[in-house]
């Protein structure tokens, strides 16, 4: 298996666990977060195939942030949905991992591509991947230890006043 059909089988086996979290959470914006990143997946997954098939290239921007924000405001409170989070801490530790192994891979193909545009372009994908990954580890910490994330937050706004 080359390089590329590894990170395109990279890009299948997480829009597919994503796909999977989005069906099994009770959580509406939880569902959003993770279908928007399986979108993502499938953005990538495009954009390796036209690299590896020697096409024009280009990309879209990632949506998966926007409303991330409101949706933990959502479920601050709510003990019944911070319950259900905890029991998913696995699963986003493993959304981590997929995360960081495919950082890793978009970062050294980046480094070996001689075409400055591919070589950026892969660099992009990295960054978005890095942005997968903070999502997740959000959601980690988040399910792990909501009541600080609430203390955080107020303390965090005590300079908006």
């Amino acid at each position: 298996m080359d390089v590329f059909e590894f990170a395109l089988k990279m890009e299948l086996d997480g829009k597919a666990y994503y796909e999977k979290l989005a069906a099994e959470t009770s959580i509406p914006g939880f569902k959003v977060i993770f279908n928007r990143l399986a979108e993502d997946e499938q953005k990538h997954y495009d954009t390796v195939m036209a690299i590896s098939q020697g096409t024009d290239v280009s990309m879209a921007d990632t949506t998966v942030l926007d409303g991330a924000k409101n949706v933990f405001q959502e479920v601050i409170g709510d003990e019944q949905l911070l319950g259900g989070m905890k029991e998913n801490l696995q699963a986003y530790e493993h959304a981590k991992d997929i995360e960081a192994e495919s950082i890793k891979l978009y970062e050294e193909l980046a480094a070996k591509e001689t075409n400055p545009q591919i070589a950026a372009l892969l660099r992009r994908i990295a960054e978005e991947e890095k942005k997968h990954y903070n999502i997740m580890e959000n959601l980690h910490d988040f399910a792990l230890r909501p009541k600080y994330y609430l203390e955080w937050r107020e303390f965090s706004n005590l300079g908006q006043l």
